[in-house]
């Protein structure tokens, strides 16, 4: 195995897929970078020990992070294809959805917003939903000047909204009443 580090990013550039170098804090690697920091703090949120259920929904979001890590780290070559990364698709998008509808159907119905909070699993997940629409920003800002697959900002929003339900859902298992802001208290 090699050295984990390479000293090439000595210069404040990092390389992407293909080998083309640019500067660390270009929108590109802001917006990997964001999908990294969710995908590490889903990991957090596993190991809180959240039903199994939701476990397993978060792993497979887990796996399509790196997906959209790749696809964000490989500049796309001539003709709109890149350099034999997998991309997120519309499939993964109507799998998002899906999971909404079905978490969405066993909680009360939403009349009102709520405070971030409950158990540390739904605590957590209330802030990788925040993350979730942070990496979507950094996308957006990087869409402007290089257009990125629908498919990927459609997932994004979608994202943050299954984040929000999973842990509402969390907190209702774990029999947490949730709290509504007191506006103007």
């Amino acid at each position: 195995m090699t050295r984990i580090y390479t000293r090439t990013g000595d210069d404040g550039t990092t390389g992407l897929i293909g080998g083309k170098r640019v500067p660390k804090d270009a929108l590109r690697i802001e917006a990997y970078g964001a999908a990294d920091e969710l995908n590490s703090l889903l990991g957090v949120v596993v190991s809180c020990a959240p039903p199994q259920e939701i476990v397993r929904v978060l792993v497979r979001i887990q796996d399509e992070l790196f997906t959209i890590g790749a696809e964000l780290a490989a500049p796309v070559e001539r003709a709109g294809a890149r350099q034999g990364v997998s991309a997120i698709g519309d499939d993964a998008v109507a799998l998002l959805e899906t999971e909404i509808d079905r978490c969405e159907a066993q909680l009360q119905p939403l009349t009102q917003f709520i405070l971030p909070g409950g158990p540390l699993p739904a605590a957590t997940l209330h802030v990788a939903r925040t993350v979730a629409r942070r990496l979507e920003r950094r996308c957006i800002s990087l869409h402007h000047s290089e257009n990125l697959a629908p498919a990927l900002l459609r997932y994004l929003n979608r994202l943050s909204d299954l984040l929000f339900v999973l842990a509402r859902l969390v907190s209702a298992r774990s029999g947490y009443t949730e709290v509504h802001p007191g506006f103007g208290r």
